[in-house]
C-alpha cells in the first residue's frame, strides 16, 4: 500500500485556514494562527497569497475544485437525463456538505468587501447547477421566474436538509436522503 504524497506548504496553509475560518470566521480570520498552526513563519502564506483576501480565496477555489471533482461522475452516469442529473448533483451535495461540515463556513461566509473583490469566485460553487437547471427549464419550456423560484426551492432543501442533518434533526442515513432526493425530483417534475 503506497504512502500518501505530503502535503505542500500551500495546501497545508489552505487545510489550516479552513479551521480557522470555521472557528474565527471572516472578520476575524488571522494568518499569523494559520501559520503558527502550520509550523510555519509568518512569512510563508505571503510566499503563495498576496494578502488575507487572496488566502481566502484560495481557499474557496479549494473547495470549489473539490466540489466540482463530484459533478462529472454525476453527468456521466445519467448522460442525457437533465432532471436526474440536478437530483443527483444536489443530493450529492447535501452529501459534500455533511462529509465536509468544516466547508459551511466557508460557502456561507459573507464579507462585503472580500464579496465586492471576488464575487466570481464566490458565484462558481452553483455556476454548473445554476446552467443544468437552466437547460431543464428551457427544455421544458418554464418561464425564467418559475426557474428562479425552482433554484430557489433546491437549494432550501440541500442546506435545510444538510442543517437538519447535521444537527441531529433528522437521522443522517439511506432512507432520508431517498426523502431528500424525492422532495428535489419533485420540484423539476411540478410546474
Amino acid at each position: 500500500m503506497a504512502a500518501e504524497p505530503a502535503l505542500t506548504v500551500r495546501e497545508r496553509l489552505i487545510k489550516a485556514g479552513i479551521q480557522e475560518l470555521s472557528l474565527h470566521g471572516i472578520q476575524d480570520f488571522s494568518v499569523r494562527r494559520v501559520a503558527s498552526a502550520c509550523g510555519v513563519s509568518c512569512a510563508a502564506p505571503y510566499k503563495h497569497f498576496d494578502d488575507k483576501n487572496s488566502f481566502i480565496a484560495g481557499i474557496i477555489e479549494y473547495v470549489t475544485i473539490l466540489w466540482e471533482s463530484y459533478i462529472p461522475e454525476v453527468i456521466a452516469k445519467y448522460p442525457n437525463d437533465l432532471c436526474t442529473q440536478l437530483t443527483e448533483i444536489s443530493v450529492r451535495y447535501v452529501h459534500f456538505l455533511l462529509e465536509n461540515s468544516h466547508f459551511r463556513s466557508i460557502i456561507m461566509l459573507k464579507d462585503p468587501d472580500f464579496d465586492q473583490q471576488y464575487s466570481n469566485l464566490r458565484h462558481r460553487l452553483s455556476r454548473t447547477s445554476q446552467s443544468l437547471v437552466l437547460q431543464y427549464c428551457q427544455s421544458v419550456h418554464m418561464p425564467l421566474e418559475v426557474m428562479a423560484y425552482k433554484l430557489y426551492i433546491v437549494r432550501s432543501l440541500i442546506y435545510g436538509a444538510a442543517l437538519m442533518f447535521d444537527n441531529g434533526e433528522m437521522e443522517y442515513n439511506e432512507e432520508n436522503m431517498e426523502f431528500v432526493r424525492r422532495a428535489i425530483a419533485r420540484e423539476f417534475i411540478l410546474p
